[in-house]
């Protein structure tokens, strides 16, 4: 799960402008981290412009989806992503951006979505409802060894039940045969 990209642009008609982006580039090679980063804003230029007003859309190239919201006004965000980030958490920050970001002071722009991008690259944490879902799924892991153990648990008792079983009859038995040889010797 990997955020690339991530900008604010302004919907003009059939085409976006880009106000404000920043990147995680870091898993691609050096020498091609320019172009990538050219395609990824020529891209999300293009989705904002073909997205209408007030919707949330998802496109996807190959292993990548471009993850787009244009409120009323026009004003827009884009994430692009790997194909294993969850959509709702991607939604969730177009509309965390969109609503923050007239509150940012100019000077502190690119800084504020370069944070974004490092809070929301583990979405387990930067989302409530992904980190319950997270902690839930331990315990139902935890859950799933405790049930395992107590039925094993309760497999050994029911072999000792049946060895206790095999015991007492063999002890009867063991009994009832040395009644039968004593009972013809008389001990004075």
């Amino acid at each position: 799960m990997k955020i690339f990209y991530v900008a604010i642009a302004q919907k003009e008609g059939q085409a976006g402008k880009t106000i404000l982006a920043g990147e995680d580039l870091s898993s691609f090679n050096y020498f091609q981290r320019k172009t990538v980063r050219e395609f990824l804003k020529f891209t999300s230029e293009v989705v904002v412009g073909r997205t209408a007003t007030e919707q949330r859309i998802r496109v996807q190239e190959k292993e990548y989806f471009c993850h787009c919201f244009v409120r009323s006004d026009g004003l827009s965000s884009v994430l692009v992503s790997d194909n294993e980030y969850p959509q709702r958490v991607a939604f969730t920050l177009l509309g965390k951006m969109l609503d923050e970001y007239r509150l940012q002071p100019a000077t502190n722009q690119q800084n504020w979505i370069n944070d974004l991008i490092i809070k929301y690259q583990n979405p387990e944490e930067a989302d409530a409802i992904m980190k319950v879902q997270k902690e839930l799924d331990e315990t139902k892991v935890i859950m799933h060894a405790t049930i395992d153990s107590v039925l094993q648990r309760g497999e050994k008792l029911d072999d000792l039940v049946a060895q206790s079983d095999a015991l007492s009859a063999t002890s009867k038995q063991f009994y009832t045969t040395a009644k039968k040889t004593n009972s013809c010797c008389v001990i004075l």
